[in-house]
């Protein structure tokens, strides 16, 4: 799978990946063909490049929780641009509550792990697909650690709304980039000056000021540990999406490097928080193909679920099984890292999944 910019679209390219309109409305399906009319469509949709399938390459394999996740992104982005447009005008948002709801209703309930897909982030859109990752973790992660229904829905409204000081620097610096702590003071009061304005709950308001000052904590090098479960449930959200963020110039973390990271620095991160993100999405399931830090590469075969970075993982090059539970051969071999496709999805091989399951 390739990613082509729009200007290198060509008639008879098959997507990788399919286009919905802001109501969720499918336009053009995975490996449908792009024609001269739809490539003008894509260029009016705003869209700065697609992800088009290589000639004699096969269509990857998506869940319907694949599909619906991806549609739910897309549709979900518009509500959140249109509100934080709103509210940094300093005018009350129109559809928030809404949204939080649908938020928690198709992700802060879950009784299962789903597939968190990164979609590609330009600098016009970076704030709003970041803001709706944000609060999608903070709602499945809220699940996870079984917090009250009204701290959940505080904690998802302040996931949407913490990154609306960004939409009022007017250009003073690029909100891709690294910022340093000057820029996250300012941010945090923009955020704040906007928000106690407007007729939001109390402790939505110090949720929002608190991630705020993880970051700056953060900045500084110090402890960013609260003792409050929401600031920390944010503050892992926020950190995961943005290292694992897939934008136009930047290569994102892989979801594993991004958990190890979360995981080392336990007086910054939550503890109790980075499990609560690990038991809500896939990462280190049967089928994931990863590179082990002897360079060899091999397949996950059985998920470890006590300890994410141990599984059981068969070696591609000689059929060794390794279980990376027992201490003897963890001291001998570590998951470096997971193998990715173009389009930032882990790479999975279920045939020789099944082939492996199906000879034992």
């Amino acid at each position: 799978m390739l990613f082509v910019r729009v200007d290198d679209l060509k008639p008879g390219m098959r997507l990788g990946k399919p286009i919905y309109n802001k109501s969720g409305v499918l336009l053009h399906d995975r490996n449908s063909k792009l024609t001269a009319q739809s490539i003008y469509g894509v260029k009016n949709f705003g869209l700065f490049g697609l992800y088009i399938l290589e000639p004699a390459e096969p269509l990857p394999p998506m869940t319907e929780d694949d599909i619906q996740f991806e549609r739910f992104q897309t549709v979900s982005v518009f509500s959140i641009r249109d509100d934080l447009k709103l509210i940094a005008a300093g005018k009350e948002p129109k559809t928030l509550d809404w949204l939080v709801n649908v938020i928690i209703k198709n992700y802060g309930r879950l009784d299962r792990k789903i597939n968190f897909v990164q979609n590609l982030r330009s600098a016009d859109d970076y704030v709003y697909k970041h803001s709706l990752n944000v609060a999608i973790l903070t709602a499945m992660m809220c699940n996870a650690m079984k917090v009250p229904l009204s701290v959940q829905i505080n904690a998802v409204k302040a996931a949407v709304l913490h990154d609306v000081g960004q939409l009022m620097i007017n250009g003073e610096f690029n909100h891709l980039a690294e910022l340093d702590l000057n820029q996250k003071m300012l941010v945090r009061k923009n955020v704040n000056d906007v928000i106690q304005k407007l007729d939001f709950d109390v402790t939505l308001k110090q949720n929002v000021l608190k991630l705020h000052e993880c970051l700056i904590e953060e900045e500084k090098g110090n402890s960013t540990l609260s003792d409050d479960d929401a600031i920390n449930i944010l503050y892992v959200a926020h950190t995961y999406d943005k290292l694992t963020a897939m934008t136009s110039y930047t290569e994102p973390t892989s979801e594993i490097m991004a958990i190890r990271e979360l995981m080392d620095r336990e007086r910054r991160y939550s503890p109790k928080a980075v499990n609560a993100l690990i038991r809500s999405i896939n990462i280190m399931t049967p089928g994931v193909c990863v590179e082990l830090a002897n360079k060899k590469k091999g397949l996950v075969i059985t998920e470890n679920k006590e300890s994410i970075m141990r599984p059981i993982v068969l070696c591609f090059d000689n059929n060794e099984v390794l279980d990376l539970s027992s201490d003897i051969v963890y001291s001998e071999v570590q998951i470096y890292d997971v193998m990715k496709t173009m389009d930032n999805r882990i790479k999975m091989d279920y045939d020789l999944l099944k082939q492996y399951s199906g000879d034992k």
